[in-house]
């Protein structure tokens, strides 16, 4: 089988997940950029472009992929990030059919979800049209009509999407931090007793998961040849301002929406961070999602909580806690930071 971006927050997560699964013999991880070193267990490293490389000889003899690959930046270049993330899907789907892969695997997002309610679930049903100010959100909702127009142009391929919330892990901590705080973030300012508030703005609130427990979700929609479909996956609690602020410590303050997109899009244009205020947008209109399917029909339970998946997250920005692909190494951003500031914070999709 492949999973094509395999190297980052997720797919080192799958590709964990897997090994330990016994009916997976083989895997290739494709990533733009691979590891140095021996792969781990089951795995052989192939290097590769979505949106540009061949990708059919790749995925030949596969019998199923998992699809991961997706840019988040740069925010500033929606045409890269489109090329990748739309029609390098696109790509994905059309050379697993012409390899004869017989299941299809793709990471949708609850970003692909129209606006909808906060005080109650929606389930898998709910309109895939995305959240129309956010290019990740419209990148989402585009590759879902992708989807629907691949399945109904190859039936034969059994097509499952996981649409799950915020994943986090502390290994992540470092792409994250690269990703959507930037360079001028103080890892010493990273610390519960220096955080002494936190907003708490009407509809602001989000679903989390642990990155490994998700990859077990993967996993199971993989070995399980009756699952088809779209799948919420996302950990209790809902984090709200009233959680945080308990995890924190921290005293939520009451911040109108319109104050906080203002200032995410100040410090945006500014250059002081890489998240465009598009992400605003999206955590406040984005539904809450009932994950009953996957739990009733995969089997799927997570071992961590949406907080204690935070609050790793949290303490791996503090130490600066990193992983050993491209994506997750702590030391990706050069010394000092000073490539991600030259590169235009947001601008570049790496540093």
């Amino acid at each position: 089988m492949a999973v094509i971006g395999a190297t980052g927050n997720v797919g080192t997560s799958v590709l964990a997940a897997l090994e330990a699964e016994p009916r997976v013999e083989a895997m290739t991880g494709i990533a733009r950029r691979i590891p140095a070193g021996p792969p781990p267990p089951k795995v052989t490293w192939a290097c590769a472009d979505i949106a540009h490389d061949p990708l059919e000889a790749l995925l030949r003899g596969a019998d199923a992929v998992i699809h991961l690959a997706w840019l988040i930046q740069p925010s500033r270049d929606e045409v890269r990030t489109h090329e990748v993330n739309v029609i390098g899907s696109q790509r994905v789907f059309e050379a697993a059919a012409q390899a004869g892969v017989g299941t299809v695997i793709h990471a949708s997002s609850i970003g692909a979800y129209a606006p909808g309610p906060k005080d109650r679930r929606v389930d898998e049903s709910w309109s895939t049209a995305g959240i129309p100010t956010s290019f990740y959100s419209r990148h989402k909702a585009a590759v879902e009509r992708i989807l629907d127009a691949f399945e109904a142009t190859h039936p034969d391929v059994r097509v499952v999407r996981l649409r799950p919330g915020l994943i986090f892990k502390g290994e992540a901590a470092s792409e994250i931090r690269r990703l959507f705080a930037g360079p001028f973030l103080p890892r010493a300012l990273v610390r519960r007793e220096l955080v002494p508030i936190v907003p708490r703005t009407p509809g602001l609130v989000f679903q989390a998961v642990h990155s490994h427990d998700v990859a077990q979700a993967y996993r199971l929609a993989l070995v399980d040849g009756t699952a088809r479909g779209a799948y919420n996956v996302a950990a209790e609690p809902v984090l709200d301002a009233d959680v945080l602020g308990r995890l924190l410590g921290a005293r939520p303050v009451p911040v109108p929406a319109v104050a906080l997109r203002a200032a995410a899009a100040l410090t945006w244009r500014a250059r002081l961070q890489p998240t465009e205020p598009g992400w605003v947008d999206m955590g406040l209109g984005v539904p809450l999602m009932d994950v009953s399917r996957a739990r009733e029909e995969l089997g799927w339970e997570p071992r961590h909580g949406a907080g204690e998946a935070f609050m790793e997250l949290f303490d791996g920005l503090r130490e600066g806690a990193g992983g050993a692909t491209p994506p997750l190494a702590p030391g990706a951003g050069g010394p000092a930071r000073l490539r991600e500031v030259m590169q235009g914070v947001g601008a570049r999709n790496e540093p």
